[in-house]
């Protein structure tokens, strides 16, 4: 049962250094770009190893896909759970989002940022509803409350997401700007998104 248990976290973790490789060279290198061969090369493998893994590299990426927006959605229900207040679960499950891209930048870079291919058709996508459906449904708590200067909950949780989408990318994809202290600044965002829509 050992020598199972063992063989089994073998492969677990053999499985995530192959997407812990192809989501470095994504980004690194554009999806396209990069082939089997060059994801088993960089980990010592045959391109043969991957595929009893894998479809092939687009089964990769929804894999990736799926796994970041798992993450980030357990991350932020954790964190909507410890407060019943409506506005501070979405103040701070907003720089959860934030911490979680800033902590994960490859992760986000290549699910948030990067071009994905345009006949890629991932599970993934299904989580990353899922995942929106977390700010969605604080936003609807708000607006229950009345707490909200609109009552359109889509508008406004898409509002929001572009805001802390936005400080996010750039933290990530500048890190050479001379931003101020970086806690200021995305504090000042999200009280910044949540002045807007308050009422």
């Amino acid at each position: 049962m050992v020598g199972r248990n063992r063989l089994q976290s073998d492969k677990d973790n053999l499985r995530q250094e192959i997407m812990d490789v192809a989501r470095e060279l994504f980004v690194a290198e554009g999806f396209r770009s990069v082939s089997m061969r060059k994801i088993a090369d960089r980990i010592g493998y045959s391109a043969t190893t991957i595929y009893l893994y894998f479809k092939d590299k687009n089964d990769i990426l929804a894999q990736i896909c799926r796994q970041t927006f798992e993450r980030l959605t357990e991350n932020i229900n954790a964190i909507y759970n410890l407060s019943d207040n409506p506005l501070e679960k979405l103040r701070s499950g907003m720089r959860e989002y934030v911490y979680f891209g800033l902590k994960n930048p490859s992760q986000y870079e290549l699910v948030f940022i990067a071009p994905l291919p345009l006949e890629f058709e991932p599970d993934g996508i299904n989580n990353g509803t899922a995942a929106f459906d977390t700010l969605r449904r604080v936003v609807g708590e708000c607006a229950a409350a009345g707490l909200l200067k609109s009552a359109d909950v889509e508008l406004t949780s898409q509002t929001l997401w572009a805001g802390i989408h936005g400080v996010t990318a750039l933290l990530i994809q500048h890190e050479g700007f001379p931003f101020v202290d970086r806690e200021k600044l995305i504090g000042s965002v999200i009280e910044t998104l949540i002045a807007g829509i308050r009422t």
